[in-house]
């Protein structure tokens, strides 16, 4: 019984550092062991105590490895420290997801360079894989080659993982072509409020995507005798309904045009993703994108999906909320360009470089030096729109750069129902922020930012803005259960310590 207790640890820890992409003498590297060691740790051939298997969790970064070993995993931040150097943006989570489920799509090999390794991408990994699709990190474990079966395995889909990932409403479009009936999990991700998928289900109704919710799951049946007939007009111009709408017309043998459609950075990124499978894709960057579908692809793609404008915002706030000089590099510029002309109007003393090509030849780059700056309120609020207006994702960011400026800053946060509510966690760090009502926040500052221990917001870019807070407060913070983090960023707390940043990842055994 106990031998075939280990077999089973051990296949947890083979299969983790492979989804890692790491070899057996990286992981032996990390926990300062053999090669062979690990080689019999993975067969059950070695005892293996409650400590090794912590480390071996947080050597992987793997809840699966961890589970009721280590538990949840905590950042210390030793904050009042000033930044320095160059840091990279790394790629688009948002487009890395839009792209793991356009690839359901092509029957062929696809192959996605630098793919962010984040919780997001491995949950919906886990999705994939659970339907029969192959997956395996190539080159170093940088770049991810998908290789879909014949036929999708539905029936064995991974609800656990398809629950704690709102991306997985991104199947309905390109399922439709596959199958006549199928179901899908609830979509998870954060806690956000109440979102409806009910766009979606209009845009795709125009395919002849039914859709009935029961029991947990989403249940589709597709009349193959109703096709798009007119333009679809979104009735709002949201990226994962842009999305969706365009990965069902991709496959549709016809013309489709869709109209209110989003111009965000992700959706150009799905668009040339779809180029690169041969669909024709006109209006790439306008709110009306004409499709010339193709109803059979099967082809060997190749794809390199952009920089994440977010990770640039979050890291430019780090800078900021620091009092830091900091260049941050490839930036893609056409989507934070708004953002920036807000801080140059607050007074941002900062330097860009020429422009440059993203690897997929389209996006625009630049390297962004940000310097310590005497930051005043701006006169307007701060409220997102669609692109190219202020990006949604990064309205948190200016809590926290409201926060260190001289000023009243009104923030309207209309798109979520209680994302503005977190924002009020700033103030267990010395913030001095009222909700006015659940969408608007107001903001005074400057602030004198002092350490303290908390739980992780639920919400993605509250819970990084509250961790960059801890980062300027002088003393030692502490930010539980950081899954959230891990969500949308690859290795946040380690890159920042090689800017000068001192925060440590820990769990409780």
């Amino acid at each position: 019984m106990a031998d075939d207790y280990l077999v089973r640890i051990g296949k947890l820890i083979r299969d983790a550092r492979q989804h890692r992409g790491w070899t057996q003498t990286q992981l032996a590297e990390a926990l300062g062991t053999s090669q062979s060691a690990v080689n019999r740790i993975e067969r059950g051939n070695q005892n293996i105590s409650l400590e090794m298997i912590a480390r071996i969790g947080e050597a992987l970064d793997s809840e699966i490895v961890s589970l009721g070993y280590a538990g949840p995993m905590h950042l210390r931040v030793v904050g009042g420290r000033r930044l320095s150097g160059a840091i990279d943006v790394k790629t688009s989570k948002n487009a890395c997801v839009a792209l793991l489920c356009a690839s359901l799509l092509n029957k062929g090999r696809t192959v996605l360079r630098r793919v962010a390794r984040i919780e997001e991408v491995y949950r919906l990994l886990e999705v994939l894989n659970s339907i029969g699709v192959r997956t395996r990190w190539i080159n170093d474990g940088v770049d991810l080659e998908l290789v879909p079966p014949a036929d999708l395995d539905m029936d064995s889909i991974d609800a656990e993982a398809a629950v704690r990932t709102r991306s997985i409403i991104m199947f309905f479009g390109p399922l439709l072509h596959r199958m006549d009936q199928f179901k899908l999990p609830y979509a998870g991700g954060c806690d956000l409020g109440t979102r409806t998928i009910e766009p979606h289900m209009i845009a795709l109704r125009r395919f002849g995507l039914d859709i009935a919710a029961t029991e947990g799951q989403y249940h589709a049946q597709v009349d193959r005798a109703i096709r798009p007939s007119r333009p679809i007009v979104l009735t709002e111009r949201g990226d994962t309904v842009t999305e969706n709408a365009l990965l069902a017309a991709a496959r549709h043998d016809g013309v489709t045009v869709i109209r209110n459609a989003s111009s965000n950075y992700m959706v150009q990124d799905l668009c040339f993703f779809l180029e690169a499978l041969g669909v024709e894709v006109e209006g790439i960057g306008t709110t009306t994108l004409t499709v010339h579908g193709i109803p059979n692809i099967d082809v060997d793609v190749d794809y390199s999906p952009s920089e994440d404008p977010v990770e640039a915002m979050s890291l430019l706030a780090a800078a900021v909320v620091t009092e830091s000089e900091l260049t941050v590099r490839r930036v893609p510029i056409e989507f934070l360009e708004i953002e920036l002309a807000v801080l140059e109007e607050m007074g941002l003393d900062h330097d860009r470089s020429p422009e440059y090509s993203a690897d997929n030849g389209r996006t625009r780059l630049i390297d962004l030096t940000v310097r310590p700056s005497k930051l005043e309120a701006p006169i307007d609020k701060i409220h997102p729109m669609p692109f190219p207006g202020l990006n949604i994702d990064n309205v948190p960011f200016f809590a926290a750069i409201a926060a260190v400026a001289q000023g009243k800053t009104l923030i309207h946060d209309w798109v979520y129902d209680n994302r503005a509510i977190y924002l009020t966690d700033l103030n267990r760090l010395g913030g001095r922020l009222q909700l006015l009502d659940p969408h608007r926040v107001l903001v005074e500052g400057p602030t004198r930012w002092r350490a303290a221990e908390m739980m992780c917001p639920p919400a993605l870019r509250p819970a990084v803005v509250v961790l960059l807070a801890m980062m300027a407060a002088e003393g030692t913070s502490v930010l539980r259960n950081v899954y959230v983090i891990n969500r949308g960023y690859e290795d946040l707390a380690e890159r920042l310590n090689t800017v000068g940043a001192q925060i440590e990842i820990f769990r409780d055994i």
